[in-house]
């Protein structure tokens, strides 16, 4: 089938004036594309929507240079280049085990890993920057909000979620804060990082083009913005931290996303879309918004009603 394929790729590539090489080059990709499908359809076989955190699960090729390296239920991302990688998360410290595994399982090794970012600093995403930092040896780059959290793995006590959980073992190597729409280089590769705060304070999104030989698309890995907290915790009494959110998901909404992915699969239906095959399609960018503004403004309401 392999063979066909290829042999395809390089029959519609000639007639169009490519040259041998470009043919050859082309036509590879058209076959990597092809026999990591199944395993992107795997995941969403075996995945479940709000799965255990921690559960392994095989990576799998989303889009050209972008992978899926994380666990069933929480997402982390590469970005290869011929230079380096760009990991997206780590999950929690026991799922930055698989995480790692994965990397290495795709042929990456863990000290071509130039750069660290991250989506918000809870433990379930970020649980893992410690133990993959001294492993990897590269800088971390989160929300200027979410730094002191990383560099001490304890809360900040303005956090919605703030006590719930134990504290995390901090990062002692390099930190950087990131600002709101700073494009990212590194060997190669380009990533821009949106202040995104709601979930979070230091809550970040991330927007970068993936190209392949069917074209190129712009995909957003889009922060949870998602009105959660502690039991005792009302947003109705803290008016500034809801005027911050809903600017982080203004912010999110007029991006360019042509494909979104999110830290937890289940928020954006990404276990749906992988048992077809592909990623592309489904909710958009402006449609995650709206659906955290109605979870907010839902919430702010039951609070009314509580009173």
């Amino acid at each position: 089938m392999f063979d066909k394929i290829v042999m395809l790729a390089a029959a519609v590539l000639a007639l169009s004036g490519c040259t041998t090489a470009a043919a050859t080059s082309q036509a590879s990709a058209t076959v990597e594309d092809a026999q990591h499908s199944d395993a992107m359809v795997h995941f969403g076989k075996v995945c479940e929507d709000f799965d255990d955190w921690d559960k392994p699960t095989e990576p799998f090729h989303i889009h050209g240079d972008t992978w899926y390296v994380g666990t069933c239920g929480i997402t982390a991302l590469l970005i290869r280049g011929e230079d380096g990688a760009v990991l997206i998360d780590s999950g929690t410290a026991k799922g930055s085990e698989a995480i790692a595994a994965n990397i290495e399982s795709l042929g990456v090794k863990l000290s071509d890993v130039k750069v660290i970012v991250g989506s918000h600093e809870h433990f379930d995403h970020v649980g893992g920057f410690a133990r993959l930092q001294g492993l990897i040896g590269a800088p971390v780059l989160v929300g200027e909000g979410a730094v002191e959290v990383i560099r001490t793995g304890k809360d900040d006590p303005r956090d919605p979620q703030a006590g719930l959980h134990a504290p995390m073992a901090p990062v002692t190597g390099t930190i950087r804060a990131v600002a709101d729409g700073e494009l990212v280089k590194v060997e190669g590769l380009e990533i821009t990082g949106f202040a995104t705060p709601g979930h979070t304070i230091g809550a970040m999104s991330w927007q970068w083009e993936s190209c392949d030989v069917g074209g190129c698309v712009t995909i957003v890995y889009a922060d949870s913005l998602s009105p959660v907290s502690a039991d005792e915790y009302r947003f109705t009494d803290h008016p500034d931290y809801v005027a911050m959110f809903r600017r982080g998901i203004a912010r999110l909404r007029p991006l360019e996303c042509g494909m979104l992915l999110t830290p937890h699969p289940s928020a954006s239906d990404m276990l749906t879309r992988a048992r077809t095959g592909t990623m592309v399609g489904g909710m958009t960018c402006a449609a995650y918004a709206d659906s955290k503004t109605k979870a907010l403004d839902d919430r702010l309401a039951k609070e009314a009603a509580a009173q």
